[in-house]
């Protein structure tokens, strides 16, 4: 997992005209605190914030309709199912009798009351080049590249460790002398210099402390596992977790594995889904946190996406799983650069697309062209799309411009289907906390809750058919945008299949005609 990781023609649609309204935008390039907590739900024509319309959807077309139940399943690193935002709305397996030790409904899994976790105990992981590297088959092709990527990787993580200890080594230096370990920025402003190794340590941790913000040391945490880890586990061939799991990952029919918990053994590893859950179905509206796109959904959650590299197999009989209980929908807010069972995964998608079930996946956070630079899970092979199920979103920045891409989202023509918001993303954390997250990892499940919508309230509408909604319906913006490290510059029409931003007012009024057809002529 990278951190840090469409069937009928437009209708209609909210057409925004890049050269007259461009100006009115760049006015609003500061958000107060509570446009940021919810921009994502902004409007960009009345707000000026490239946001989804999702305030406009409830006030405008959802005030007295009701809609049905929809699951959305989360595969990914597991979901904090008691935090105060998310408890009620925690799918419960209805067939199944809690801590009976058997499985009631005889579905494979024991006492799966709230979903399953596909990697027990295990939470830290291999990248998956580095797995292709301990097996050793130096003649491949794969392998090559496996052992050039991961040269290149290590040498950055170890530049990366470097500069984190000068941090690290900086803001202890500060604690000693404080002799405090939460100082404040004012505390380290007033700070005395009384010889230059401090001086150096103050000037380092004001520099930090100015760009983060109040919660720099928090920021400062996150910073530091995430650079060991790469090194301790993702990148570490000595470093062999799976046995924890007691499955043959390169055995599919291998399947009696993983346990109930569908959070990580230590509740903050499962931060990354408790986050993405959040975002699609925290509660709207009751003064906690921030408010989740949908109502009407209860997450299912699928811990299958460790803090590294997913396998092939755990995906696969994770979309399986949420398919086989009732998901209609499924967020994948996870992708790799190696896939060594892609066919399993594949064959997952179709099994989905068989059971009219929309999944919803990262592009990834890469800054590059995934139409010449895979990232895995896609629905192509060989250049063509092998099932119409799988919408694959890319982010967006809040400004409005040339930088309304994030910086580090992947793009792609072919590939990338549309966009949704994906930097400072306000939502659920393990704790009873809230936090701000960024990559296409938050704007998946942005995407995924205007699917949940439609699918709710539009029920007799197709998998297909709601990905092509999101897809068509959604606001086309007429820039020239920055699309990679590179700062290329290219239309916004080039960086993504539609060419769109999701809109949920859109996609609604979209599937209300559309569904209106359908009823009138049940042969379309």
């Amino acid at each position: 997992m990278r951190v840090i990781h469409f069937l009928l023609l437009s209708l209609f649609s909210l057409s925004i005209n890049a050269q007259e309204t461009s100006q009115n935008f760049a006015k609003k390039t500061t958000l107060t605190d509570v446009q940021l907590k919810r921009w994502s739900h902004l409007d960009l024509e009345k707000d000026s914030i490239p946001g989804m319309s999702v305030d406009k959807a409830y006030t405008e077309l959802l005030k007295n309709k009701k809609g049905v139940k929809v699951i959305v399943a989360v595969v990914d690193s597991g979901v904090d199912i008691d935090h105060e935002d998310l408890k009620s709305v925690i799918w419960t397996n209805p067939k199944e009798i809690p801590n009976n030790g058997k499985d009631d409904d005889k579905n494979g899994y024991a006492d799966d009351v709230h979903g399953w976790n596909f990697l027990g105990k295990s939470n830290n992981e291999n990248l998956e080049m580095v797995r292709i590297l301990k097996k050793a088959d130096d003649g491949t092709e794969v392998y090559k590249k496996a052992l050039a990527d991961y040269t290149r990787e290590y040498k950055d993580a170890l530049d990366s460790k470097e500069n984190a200890d000068v941090v690290l080594n900086a803001d202890k230096m500060v604690r000693d002398f404080l002799k405090k370990d939460n100082y404040t920025l004012s505390e380290l402003k007033d700070m005395p210099s009384v010889k230059f190794e401090l001086y150096d340590s103050k000037r380092i941790m004001l520099s930090y402390a100015t760009q983060k913000g109040a919660t720099f040391h928090d920021d400062l945490q996150d910073f530091k596992e995430s650079v060991y880890d790469r090194i301790d586990y993702n990148l570490n061939k000595d470093f062999s977790p799976r046995k924890l799991v007691g499955d043959n990952p390169d055995d599919i029919n291998d399947k009696k594995y993983g346990n109930n918990v569908v959070y990580s053994k230590d509740r903050k590893d499962s931060l990354h889904g408790t986050h993405v859950a959040g975002i699609i179905a925290q509660v709207r509206n009751n003064g906690l946190g921030g408010d989740g796109v949908a109502e009407n959904v209860e997450i299912m959650p699928v811990r299958a996406v460790p803090n590294g590299d997913e396998y092939d197999k755990d995906i696969a009989l994770a979309i399986r799983y949420a398919v086989d209980n009732g998901a209609k929908v499924i967020n994948g807010s996870f992708g790799k650069d190696y896939s060594p069972h892609a066919q399993w995964v594949y064959d997952a998608i179709k099994y989905a697309e068989s059971k009219d079930v929309l999944i919803v996946h990262a592009a990834g956070n890469d800054s590059k062209n995934i139409d010449t630079e895979p990232n895995f899970p896609s629905d192509e092979v060989d250049g063509k799309e092998i099932a119409d199920n799988l919408l694959t979103i890319g982010a967006l920045n809040y400004q409005y411009g040339s930088k309304i891409i994030a910086a580090f989202s992947n793009y792609g023509k072919m590939n990338v289907d549309v966009y949704a918001p994906g930097v400072k993303i306000y939502a659920t954390v393990p704790g009873n906390k809230y936090k701000y997250l960024q990559g296409t990892s938050m704007a998946a499940p942005n995407a995924a809750g205007v699917a949940a919508l439609v699918r709710s309230y539009y029920p007799n509408l197709k998998a297909a058919q709601v990905k092509h909604i999101l897809m068509e319906s959604g606001t086309p913006i007429n820039l020239e945008v920055i699309v990679d490290e590179k700062k290329m510059s290219v239309p916004f029409s080039e960086a993504s299949a539609s060419g769109k931003i999701v809109n949920a007012y859109n996609a609604l009024k979209m599937a209300e005609e559309m569904s209106t057809k359908m009823k009138n002529n049940p042969k379309l």
